[in-house]
């Protein structure tokens, strides 16, 4: 469309052409050549009565159509080509090629004008060419398309040639399958709207993939819909093109313009959908189509707005061509919701409505928005200076509903120079913010849009074009680049355009006369959920994709004065163009397509932006390939690594090496030979494993090459990385190589099994074949070179994306083994996708091994078995399988038992690839919480599994059997592939598990000796167990094999580490153990619980605390450390304690002792307890337990041991007394006698006197009896000590003599004695 501006001399030549009267001549056709006299592609002549004119791009060489399609065959080094040139996706079907060729027999070649379009939605293609309409989808490679033939029905053509109007159709598709998980290139149920543009005949199929398919419902419109014709316009061809320059006044066609159509939902079931043209007479018409019948009905036209530009100047009345554009406001709609909103395009402003999906299909007016008018801020200003004309051309709207794209033509007048031209424009626009668009939302006059950017101008000044021209260009949003849009023309041309730093840039898609004109525009999906590159669907051709790298280094400049076919600055003869034809006639476009893979990846630079890889880099990874050349053909290595040292070849790590590269281009080499390979048979081809084997041989010369070079070693030693990537190509391709076994076995069986169907059919129906199919389609659709080569051709060329193969896995498993099949179907393919991923990891896994010796230190490296989309995939396959076999309990053995084992070996690899990923984590120093709770979670489940499945087999052949005693036999032998994964993976919970039901001891003990873990090993779980169950004996008796295993682990279980200890002779150490256990605060120990769960009553309590302290006694006693006798004093003391403790519960009111139970009572406890009860006894108990604590805690509770004394000087009547022994006059030994019996002489010479003990220290120390200088002692200035106590006390100012007396006598007298002392047990009690 956009071609270059036309040389002076040129422009007097067109000028001189249009002077002359129209022939049919070649030699008289300056612009377009007629249909007539262009030949079909199968001509003998290279491009015979080629035009002098063309089109060609204004950077490229104009080879012809026929030199871009690839051959079936090319050699195996793949050229160097220029990656701006579009790549060819795929031909015609055959049996579209094949209605070409009988109507090109019938009717003269240019007579056989053709229709097409491409379907973003549905990925669907389709062609009108006679009488018949062609649809396969444009994603489907050449070797596998599925084309459906409908045909017209004969009444539609009214007695004419339907061939003749078969570019008259508009066709629309309706996709019934609203799936959210599309992974299948195919489309599985859609119907099909296709109307006459001049007729308006409608033909319904309402599911073209069903078995009525071929059975159409029929609509013809009425006389009076149909009210023009071309005879109502009177005269000669010549004078109608003149009549429809601008400034005309014949009515236009009322042909229709567009049409689109969507499902009904509320109907979905029966396939009804609704559809809406404009015409260019200003009417808007509704199709209700379902499969019983079309309703047709115009929408009032009251709801149409009239024209804002007026009739001066040429401008239209009412809108004349106009409406253009009917585009859905949202590309996806959801089933539940009862309408959906379209934009419509006039010629001033954009309308919105409405239509309900109710019986009536009502259609209301939700907002309108002028575009054209006198307010630039709200689209384009009109009536400015040198404007003549604005036509709004065609309208699309993003994949998101969002942003509105307009393309704009505006007729313009130089002022200065006179001359004519026109400005075409991108103007963008997008909802405001916080607008609700809904219909009961919008308020009346409520602006519903702004501009998003400024006017995007495409070109600023080209020429001058007829209405004819303007009207029949259709724009296209949402490929790649991002934010780029492609124009098509009515005259077979498309452009790219782009805006990219600060400046629009515009591509041409350039194909020579010989493709035919582009028919449409789609773009190719992408897994990202955004669009993927441009396809473009040509007459003659087939589709051609434009890669994003094309358009962003191809694009230039838009030039001043250009449009259309008609005059180029660089036409070329045809005799110039059959030299370059011949010259380059071994260069194909497929080597600039998906062969260029074959040198390193080339092609695959980031798209978002030129990224070109340094000269430096270029220059080393061609030396690299010219010395490896030479090596395979001489075997010598002569200066290698000095020359590539010098290059800079060890510059770079990782992917981006040049070794790595070299590595990668040889594994991943598309085979020039498999193009004539179709489909399904690629299968059985022996072709793909001698050409994986080839690949094979030539990465092991390559590895040749390294260690003969020194490179290995260079590269050992600097560049781990891409060593380790070289490495794993080779594992790959040897995984490859068996996968590609295995789907040969996998044939086989299902042709033995099934003999009736053909290997073809049986391959296409396992679910390997499925997965194959998804990877190369995702390869496919991700890079627009490998668009032209089969789905299982590029799977099995591209060996280095093999982690895509578990990607798919994880993604598309739902699609892959659908609910839908039945249980043995099910179990089947989830075998063969467990048998496939079992032979890639283990072959990779056998290949590491056997090499070991050739890769580098693998500290850090995370292996490609173990990455992230390898391990979801196993994951994804196995816990499929392992809810299977849960919701499957009645299967018969044979089923259970494969189950299993794919199982099995499946766990196993996906553990290791679990312990693969850890073990680098932790070599690198990352964090690997989570990564190993996902590990112990997902292992746990599939142990789990596996064990109960062997249960169930063990129970299912012992009632086969009947023999009880086989039991054991069997399990063991069913068990023997669990209990090594489960060894392997720390799966202690299944060890333990297995042990126990073949009550092995031996086998215990050896898994004990062999398995050791981040948490001590298999041992420290097996005493966990024991512990848990209360099996204290038999843990016990394992401490006499695994002694330090089992101390370490009663480290945390101290009420048993002290038997373990006695065995082990560390007396002291079960002392200190015994002793701590005795003043625990826990009130039961573990011997306590195991006594209980045997039935046997014993003491609890204080007993059992008395037990452990003698015991701990016995313990320091046979030990007889260097100071064993303070620790057997500290526990006589405690045991004193305690024992007072017992003779307190005892005085306590029945109240207080049940609250207290039999629990230890901390020494302040204890005392506080005897203060608050008040007994006269108790008060003097308080004085045993602080003489059996040490000195620092009488000095730290001195204030406490004070209330002490004030509580036992209240316990006696003083003022009675002291009354008494002055009445009866008290002699020495009568008030000796008499203060015996007072609680302040006993407590006294308890603390005080002669006999007086304490565990360590003495009471004289921490409060004396009376102060060092007692003859000043005052109530002010008293110190602490038990006189000053005294003078506290209220009868101490009468009976103070008669205390201190007590106090006094009871110091120097020791006629009591402690309880404890009486009561004391023997050691052994």
């Amino acid at each position: 469309m956009f071609s270059p501006g036309t040389k002076r001399s040129n422009l007097n030549a067109r000028k001189s052409g249009r002077d002359k009267p129209t022939t049919t001549t070649t030699s008289s056709s300056p612009v377009t050549p007629l249909t007539q006299n262009r030949r079909p592609l199968d001509d003998n002549s290279p491009i015979p009565n080629r035009p002098s004119t063309g089109t060609p791009a204004p950077w490229a060489s104009r080879l012809s159509a026929l030199a871009r399609i690839p051959p079936a065959k090319k050699s195996d080094k793949g050229e160097e080509t220029d990656p701006i040139q579009p790549v060819y996706v795929g031909d015609f079907p055959q049996v579209l090629r094949d209605e070409q060729a009988v109507l090109i027999q019938k009717h003269a070649p240019g007579n056989v004008p053709i229709s097409g379009g491409m379907d973003k939605e549905t990925s669907l293609t389709w062609v009108i060419c006679g009488n018949k309409l062609f649809v396969w989808s444009y994603l489907s490679p050449a070797a596998s398309k599925n084309c459906i033939v409908l045909d017209l029905p004969l009444t539609m053509s009214e007695n004419e040639d339907v061939g003749k109007s078969s570019n008259d159709w508009l066709v629309c598709f309706i996709n019934w399958d609203r799936s959210t998980n599309k992974v299948s290139p195919q489309c599985c149920s859609a119907g099909v709207v296709a109307c006459n543009r001049k007729t308006r005949n409608l033909i319904y199929w309402p599911d073209i993939y069903s078995a009525a398919r071929n059975e159409p419902v029929v609509s013809f419109p009425e006389e009076s819909e149909v009210s023009f014709s071309t005879s109502d316009v009177k005269g000669t061809p010549t004078k109608l093109r003149q009549q429809n320059k601008l400034g005309s006044n014949v009515t236009r066609s009322n042909s229709l313009n567009c049409l689109i159509a969507c499902a009904v939902p509320k109907t979905h079931h029966s396939h009804a959908s609704v559809a809406l043209a404009c015409s260019s007479d200003g009417e808007l018409w509704q199709f209700v189509c379902s499969p019983s019948g079309i309703q047709r009905r115009k929408i009032s036209q009251d709801m149409l707005s009239k024209s804002s530009q007026g009739s001066d100047g040429g401008q239209f009345s009412g809108g004349r061509g106009y409406p253009r554009s009917l585009v859905w406001q949202s590309l996806s709609h959801s089933s539940d919701k009862a309408n959906r909103q379209f934009l419509l395009l006039t010629d001033h402003e954009i309308q919105c409505f409405s239509i309900e999906f109710s019986p009536s299909f009502n259609v209301s007016k939700i907002w309108t928005h002028e575009i054209v008018g006198t307010d630039g801020d709200l689209g384009i200003q009109k009536d400015l200076a040198g404007q003549k004309r604005i036509w709004p051309l065609n309208l699309q709207i993003d994949n998101d509903g969002k942003v509105i794209t307009i393309l704009i033509a505006i007729f313009c007048k130089d002022r200065v120079t006179s001359s004519s031209y026109t400005e075409y424009s991108l103007l963008t626009m997008q909802y405001k913010s916080g607008v609700n668009v809904s219909s009961e939302c919008v308020q009346p006059h409520e602006r519903v849009l702004e501009k998003k950017a400024p006017i995007q101008v495409i070109i600023p000044k080209a020429r001058f074009e007829d209405e004819e021209f303007l009207f029949s260009m259709r724009l296209k949003v949402g490929g790649k680049p991002a934010g780029s849009e492609i124009i098509l023309a009515g005259d077979g041309t498309a452009t790219v355009s782009h805006y990219w730093r600060n400046s629009t840039r515009l591509y041409q898609f350039d194909l020579p006369y010989d493709a035919g004109r582009v028919l449409d525009a789609s773009v190719f999906p992408s897994d990202d959920g955004e669009d993927g590159a441009w396809a473009v669907l040509t007459e003659k051709a087939g589709v051609w994709a434009i890669p994003e790298r094309a358009v962003l280094l191809g694009g230039v400049e838009p030039p001043e004065r250009s449009l259309s076919r008609k005059g180029s600055s660089n036409e070329r003869s045809s005799l110039e163009e059959r030299k370059n034809l011949s010259f380059t006639g071994n260069i194909a476009p497929r080597r600039a397509t998906s062969e260029a893979w074959d040198s390193g990846d080339r092609q695959r630079t980031g798209l978002t932006g030129i990224a070109r890889r340094s000269a430096q880099d270029e220059e080393a990874e061609t030396l690299l390939n010219q010395l490896f050349h030479d090596f395979l053909l001489s075997g010598h290595t002569d200066g290698a690594f000095d020359k590539l040292k010098t290059s800079g070849a060890f510059e770079r790590e990782g992917e981006t090496n040049v070794f790595a590269r070299t590595s990668k281009s040889i594994v991943d080499t598309l085979a020039k030979h498999w193009t004539t390979t179709k489909g399904a048979e690629i299968v059985t081809s022996s072709v793909v494993s001698s050409q994986l084997l080839e690949k094979q041989q030539k990465h092991k010369r390559f590895l040749q090459f390294l260690a003969l070079s020194k490179c290995h070693e260079e590269l050992c030693s600097r560049q781990r990385h891409a060593l380790h990537i070289i490495m794993e190509h080779g594992e790959k391709l040897a995984g490859m190589i068996q996968l590609r076994e295995l789907q040969n076995m996998l044939n086989q069986n299902r042709a033995s099994g099934a003999g009736t169907y053909s290997t073809t059919e049986m391959s296409a129906s396992g679910s390997l074949w499925d997965v194959i199919q998804l990877v190369g389609e995702r390869a496919r659709r991700r890079t627009v070179l490998l668009m032209d080569r089969d789905n299982a051709e590029v799977f099995y060329s591209k060996v280095s994306d093999l982690e895509e193969f578990f990607y798919c896995l994880e993604r598309d498993l739902d699609y892959i083994i659908s609910e839908k099949m039945t249980d043995s179907v099910l179990f089947q393919r989830a075998y063969e996708l467990s048998s496939a991923c079992v032979t890639l990891l283990r072959t990779a896994m056998t290949c590491r091994n056997e090499d070991h010796l050739w890769y580098p230190p693998s500290e850090g490296l995370t292996p490609w078995t173990c990455q992230e989309k390898v391990r979801n995939g196993l994951w994804s396959l196995a816990y499929f399988m392992l809810q299977l076999v849960k919701e499957n309990n009645s299967l018969d053995d044979t089923i259970k038992l494969d189950s299993h084992a794919h199982l099995e070996v499946l766990s196993d690899v996906l553990l290791e690839a679990y312990s693969g990923a850890i073990n680098a984590k932790v070599e690198r120093g990352e964090g690997h919480k989570n990564l190993l709770d996902e590990y112990c979670n997902r292992r746990d489940a599939l142990l789990e599994c596996l064990y109960q499945q062997v249960k169930d087999l063990v129970e299912g052949k012992l009632q086969d059997l009947g023999e009880a005693a086989e039991e054991q036999k069997i399990f063991g032998k069913l068990s023997s592939g669990l209990l090594s994964i489960a060894k392997r993976h720390e799966g202690y919970k299944t060890l333990w598990s297995i042990c126990c039901d073949l009550n092995n001891s031996e086998l215990l003990k050896n898994l004990m000796h062999d398995s050791t873990g981040p948490k001590r090993g298999f041992s420290y779980f097996v005493f966990q167990q024991l512990y848990d169950n209360r099996q204290f004996s038999k843990l016990m008796r394992l401490g006499e094999e695994f002694q330090e295993d089992l101390a370490i682990f009663l480290k945390q279980h101290q009420d048993l580490l002290w038997l373990h200890e006695i065995f082990l002779h560390q007396f002291y150490e079960a002392s200190e153990n015994l002793h701590v256990l005795a003043l625990s605060p826990k009130d039961t120990s573990a011997m306590e619980i195991e006594a209980e769960s045997f039935d046997t009553t014993i003491e609890t309590g204080l007993v059992e605390r008395r037990r452990f302290l003698n015991l701990s006694k016995v313990a320091a006693l046979a030990g007889r450390s260097a100071n064993f006798e303070t620790k057997v004093k500290q526990i006589e003391a405690d045991l004193k304690i305690l024992n007072l403790q017992e003779e307190i519960m005892k005085l306590l009111p029945d109240g207080e002792r049940q609250n207290i139970s039999q629990r230890l009572l901390p020494p302040v406890d204890l005392i506080e307890l005897c203060l608050k009860i008040q007994d006269r006894e108790l008060s003097l108990r308080v004085f045993d337990i602080f003489a059996w604590t040490s000195s620092s805690f009488i000095k730290s509770n001195a204030s406490l041991l004070e209330d002490c004394w004030r509580n036992a000087s209240n316990q006696d009547d003083w003022e009675r007394l002291y009354q008494a022994s002055v009445d009866e006059g008290w002699g020495d030994e009568e008030t000796l006698s008499i203060l015996k019996d007072t609680i302040l002489f006993q407590a006294s010479s308890r603390c005080y006197g002669p006999k007086a003990e304490t565990f360590e220290g003495n009471f004289q120390e921490a409060l004396p009896l009376r102060p060092e200088n007692s003859e000043q002692v005052t109530l002010k200035n008293m110190g602490s000590s038990v006189e000053t106590i005294l003078m506290q006390h209220k009868d101490y100012p009468e009976a103070g003599k008669l205390m201190l007396t007590a106090v006094m006598l009871g110091s120097v007298h020791s006629n009591t004695i402690s309880i404890v002392e009486e009561e004391e047990p023997t050691p052994m009690e």
